[in-house]
């Protein structure tokens, strides 16, 4: 996340990646928001778009091309990501409460969250069927099935409950993906299916269902679902090998529960400028929200139209100015797909059924689309435009202050964060944290003081990084384990770590917030392993980045050293390698969301557990692999008397890193690293190979290289995939005296 324009001063939160929060975070991106901290919070990076997700059913689109890619969305508007549930708010406190992290706060919010059909209701709903929404489980479920389809295992019947538009499109779909190979029910508990439209397109979709051979349930209410059927009130049992839920959605209880005023349906009640009727700074949109003076139809279309107003009104709360009414338009057209290369044209007493409408209706989707996968090049258009400093026009501006406040910023030991801030942080964390890892921090002591246990060893090493994510929680977390690991390569126990905390001048409380993150995201991985934090310094700098000191006990029989290979013995990698290159990717918006979640899922994973692994099966060298890449760590290792016969082809390596790679994004310190090439044998050989320049690729919480004996190989292996490190894998064997110099041979 680049460093801001001008100091923070308010935070704005976005609660769901929903349609009209894309377009607003796209709006941002071209029209930065100055002053003003936006984080997005999602539970999941690729956002499905819904009018193309009939079209993916039916097998028109691929999964990327019906999905917004939320990362990289983030990346091009300069806002934070993290990728959480939402568990509720606190409307006084201003605060987001988020699943299995510190809460966050906020000065202003915004909720584009989506909705789920109602299954509590009905018997074994939940447990028997797939609901429309959210739309990953409904996904996953159907790419089963496809599978399944393919390797000639087909249902014999599927049940679609709900015959409104989502469901018929669904119905239509799923029927033309299984080559009518499949009966498809649809049940409706309405006299007729598309209620919401006019005569002549029902009339157009009966007879279309009829002549797929899809069968229609009308007058039907489902009260039970079974493992294999649907019981129906009028004692119909449907039979159904897959029974997928498409009634009318409901939407999340939180916002009701935190005090938010909804409508009889608990949809959140806004007024024309969108903001709750109850609690004014807070926003909705979408189909969360129902506006109290012009309630619409659930529809998409009311979602997009959204955009441009709250994204107007959020940036004129933000500075202080008049909020403009929305006023949405009352009809709209519906285009609804056949699973042919044609659909219907529904509005009022229309009902046009053409291919012409199908086409009308890819273009406008993939228009839609293309804003969330061109961007354009910002920074080279504000050079044009723009004078080389902003300059604040707005009279009587709070950000005024701050920057002026940020030009005299003092230099030294006044640059430090305030003791009122620190003296909160710690606070709030003792509160809503773990205090045990702060019961060794003294805040009267100038350093601390810690006894070395009889017969161990004091470990000790530093790390420094600026930040590798937007989300500070998330950056303290990957600080943690990236500093740690050292300690845990030489077979150190973590004590404690020292903290150095820059965080990006603002207001007061939006300081305090960025500390408190990044410090929870520290002690969340000091936790789970009876660390302590033990002091610390904090200043005030231009990006947010974190160093830790981290101190750790060793017993003098145990220590790990990167000497110490012997001939025969097996060379094995505990993690894959590709985080320079693809992080470097996002920074260029050339990754795929999928490929980030993957990176972050294994750098989260620490290596303490391997590192008693290797420890317990005799590893004799032991490295964890950073900054100088995998080879250059290597030759670190292999001393002069000693060679390597490297086998490229088994090296994990992260999902997209070959693809990142290969397109020629390196990371900035690739050139350096790449002159380990100088201890290769036959580098000409495997130049072409996609994974060479991963070799060189800088690690950022990589995993443990190590030498084993050769019998102990698998033990450790077994051991390794079992405590998670799936891919942990033998990547070569130490070979005999090669003369007086080390070499690597690649195979």
């Amino acid at each position: 996340m680049m460093a801001p324009e001008a100091p923070i001063a308010t935070q704005i939160v976005l609660v769901g990646g929903g349609h009209t929060h894309a377009l607003l975070l796209r709006m941002l991106g071209m029209n930065p928001l100055e002053g003003v901290d936006v984080t997005l919070i999602s539970d999941v990076s690729m956002a499905p778009y819904s009018g193309m997700l009939p079209g993916h059913i039916a097998g028109f689109y691929s999964h990327d091309e019906v999905h917004i890619d939320l990362r990289k969305l983030c990346r091009f508007a300069q806002v934070r990501f993290i990728m959480s549930p939402v568990l509720g708010m606190d409307l006084k406190e201003n605060r987001v409460f988020l699943k299995g992290r510190p809460s966050l706060r906020f000065d202003y919010a915004s909720i584009n969250i989506g909705s789920t059909p109602d299954m509590t209701s009905i018997r074994g709903a939940e447990q028997w069927s797939t609901a429309s929404k959210p739309v990953p489980a409904l996904l996953e479920k159907w790419t089963q099935m496809v599978d399944a389809h393919g390797r000639g295992v087909t249902p014999k019947d599927i049940v679609i409950v709900g015959a409104g538009a989502g469901g018929v499109e669904l119905a239509l779909g799923m029927h033309k993906q299984l080559e009518g190979k499949t009966q498809v029910h649809l049940v409706h508990r309405a006299g007729e299916i598309l209620m919401t439209h006019n005569v002549k397109v029902r009339g157009h979709f009966v007879k279309l269902l009829s002549d797929r051979g899809i069968e229609v349930h009308v007058n039907e209410s489902v009260v039970e679902v079974r493992e294999h059927g649907v019981l129906c009130e009028s004692g119909k049992l449907i039979h159904s090998d897959h029974t997928f839920w498409v009634t009318q959605a409901s939407p999340a209880a939180w916002p009701g529960e935190a005090g938010l005023a909804t409508d009889d349906q608990g949809l959140i009640l806004v007024s024309e400028t969108l903001q709750s009727t109850s609690h004014p700074h807070v926003f909705a949109a979408g189909g969360v929200a129902t506006m109290e003076s012009h309630p619409r139809p659930k529809s998409g279309v009311f979602a997009v139209r959204q955009g441009r107003p709250l994204f107007d009104n959020l940036g004129a709360i933000a500075q202080g100015e008049e909020l403009k009414p929305f006023k949405p338009q009352k009809e709209f057209l519906s285009l609804i797909g056949t699973a042919t290369a044609s659909a219907v044209a529904s509005r009022r007493w229309l009902a046009w059924k053409s291919p012409k409408m199908w086409q009308l209706k890819d273009w406008i989707d993939r228009k839609f689309m293309e804003k969330f996968e061109i961007f354009p090049d910002m920074e080279a258009e504000a050079a044009k435009t723009l004078p080389s400093s902003r300059e604040v026009a707005r009279k009587n501006d709070p950000l005024l202050d701050l920057k002026r406040r940020a030009e005299m910023r003092c230099l030294g030991c006044a640059a430090k964060v305030g003791s009122g801030v620190l003296r909160r942080t710690l606070q709030r964390i003792r509160r809503e944290g773990d205090d045990d890892v702060l019961s060794q921090l003294n805040d009267s002591d100038d350093a601390a003081v810690f006894p070395v246990p009889d017969g161990e060893q004091l470990v000790q090493t530093v790390d420094y990084m600026p930040a590798l994510v937007g989300d500070p929680y998330l950056f303290g977390q990957l600080v943690a384990i990236h500093s740690l690991s050292d300690l845990w390569a030489m077979g150190a126990r973590p004590y404690g770590v020292l903290v150095l905390a820059e965080i990006p001048f603002g207001k007061e409380a939006v300081i305090e917030e960025n500390l408190f993150q990044m410090l929870s995201g520290v002690i969340t991985v000091l936790a789970r392993h009876g660390a302590y934090l033990l002091g610390g310094h904090t200043a005030e700098g231009a990006n947010l980045a974190l160093g830790l000191t981290c101190n750790g006990f060793a017993s003098n029989e145990v220590v790990l050293r990167k000497s110490g290979m012997q001939a025969g013995e097996a060379l094995i990698l505990t993690k894959p390698i590709g985080t320079g290159t693809l992080f470097a990717a996002e920074m260029r918006l050339k990754t795929k969301s999928v490929w980030i979640d993957a990176a972050l899922d294994h750098m989260l994973v620490d290596n303490a557990a391997a590192a008693e692994i290797l420890s317990r099966h005799g590893a004799t060298a032991c490295t964890d692999v950073t900054g100088f890449g995998l080879l250059g760590h290597l030759l670190e290792m292999t001393p002069k008397n000693l060679g390597i016969q490297f086998d490229v082809a088994a090296v994990p390596t992260l999902a997209g890193a070959k693809e990142t790679a290969g397109q020629g994004i390196l990371s900035s310190i690739h050139t350096d690293n790449h002159a380990a090439s100088e201890g290769i044998e036959n580098p000409e050989a495997f130049v072409d190979d996609p994974k060479y320049p991963l070799l060189f690729d800088p690690q950022t919480c990589g995993g443990l290289l190590a030498t084993v004996s050769s019998e102990q190989v698998d033990y450790v292996l077994k051991a390794l995939h079992e405590a998670g490190y799936k891919e942990a894998a033998v990547i070569g064997r130490v070979t005999g005296r090669v003369g007086e110099k080390r070499a690597i041979q690649l195979s």
